[in-house]
């Protein structure tokens, strides 16, 4: 066997796609026929259950192997993580184009990201097990949030704010990027 197909199956990326496309599919299909531009919420879930389901495979079954292992690991761990994006926003993506139109590409890039960073970061801070818990956590507050007035509470509501708007783009942009960067140099939590 290659590698490549060793490190799918050792990260349960099998399980993870098929998680990620049934939690696509099941909110896309609790969407019904309502206008979702208006409600931000069930692509927001959508995202935040296809990255948390995808999260698990940010560890692998033995940490101290992959940690003692001959090969670089960062580059791999950082191709991980965008791919994780990457699937993430794909999948609602594709939905859209065979049915209900719930939000625009600009939103569902900017979360995928977003919450893909918050993954990666919940990975190394947690470990892998626990990695859904700042994305779950955000969206959370995110939910609960009044609306926002000011920046840092833009910033706190990003996830269910409309595409353009600067302060969502750039929180999500800085979590994508500092969950890539933390999980690639640091690696899972033991």
């Amino acid at each position: 066997m290659r590698w490549l197909t060793l490190y799918a199956r050792s990260r349960q990326v099998p399980a993870a796609l098929a998680a990620v496309l049934i939690g696509a599919v099941a909110v896309w299909a609790l969407a019904g026929s309502g206008d979702g531009r208006s409600a931000p919420l069930l692509p927001a879930l959508a995202l935040a259950a296809g990255a948390t389901a995808a999260s698990v495979g940010l560890g692998g079954q033995d940490v101290a192997l992959d940690r003692t292992a001959a090969i670089r690991w960062r580059f791999r761990r950082a191709a991980h993580v965008l791919l994780i994006g990457m699937v993430v926003c794909a999948v609602p993506l594709a939905l859209q184009v065979l049915g209900e139109d719930l939000a625009t590409a600009g939103f569902l890039v900017r979360d995928a990201a977003g919450l893909t960073g918050l993954v990666a970061v919940g990975a190394a801070v947690f470990g892998a097990r626990y990695a859904w818990t700042p994305p779950i956590a955000w969206l959370s507050v995110s939910m609960v949030a009044p609306s926002p007035a000011s920046v840092p509470e833009e910033v706190a509501g990003w996830l269910l704010l409309p595409p353009g708007t600067p302060a969502a783009t750039w929180t999500a942009l800085v979590l994508a990027a500092l969950g890539t960067t933390v999980y690639a140099l640091a690696g899972p939590r033991r």
